[in-house]
C-alpha cells in the first residue's frame, strides 16, 4: 500500500489550430508551482506491450536555438540515467561521445 502519493501535472494552452502557445507544469513535492515552459519530453514505458510511450510539446514561440540546447542537455540527462540504470560504462561512454558530436556539430559550446 502506497504511504504517499505525489502528482506532476502539465498544462498545456492551444490556440485555434491546436498549436500549444503556453506550457507549464506543477510539481508541488518538487517545489514547482505552476511553472512556465517552451518544451517538455515525456517517456513511459508500457511493460504490456515492451515499448516506449511518447510526448513531445514545445510552444511555436520556441527558439531554434534554445530547441538544439534543449536536445542536447536531454541526450546528456539520457547518458546519466542510462548509467544508473545499467551501470554500463562502455555504452555511457559511447552516448557522451555522440552527446559531444552532437554539440560539436550544432556548435552548441561556443567559448
Amino acid at each position: 500500500m502506497a504511504v504517499h502519493t505525489s502528482e506532476i501535472k502539465f498544462t498545456v494552452e492551444l490556440d485555434d489550430n491546436k498549436i500549444p502557445e503556453k506550457l507549464s507544469w506543477d510539481a508541488k513535492d518538487g517545489g514547482v508551482d505552476n511553472e512556465e515552459t517552451k518544451a517538455f519530453m515525456i517517456s513511459v514505458w508500457d511493460p504490456n506491450k515492451k515499448e516506449t510511450l511518447k510526448m513531445d510539446l514545445w510552444t511555436k514561440d520556441m527558439p531554434l536555438e534554445e530547441m538544439q540546447h534543449f536536445f542536447h542537455q536531454t541526450l546528456l540527462s539520457m547518458s546519466d540515467t542510462f548509467f544508473r540504470a545499467t551501470n554500463d560504462e562502455k555504452m555511457t561512454a559511447t552516448m557522451r561521445d555522440f552527446c559531444a558530436y552532437f554539440a560539436e556539430k550544432l556548435e552548441l559550446l561556443k567559448e
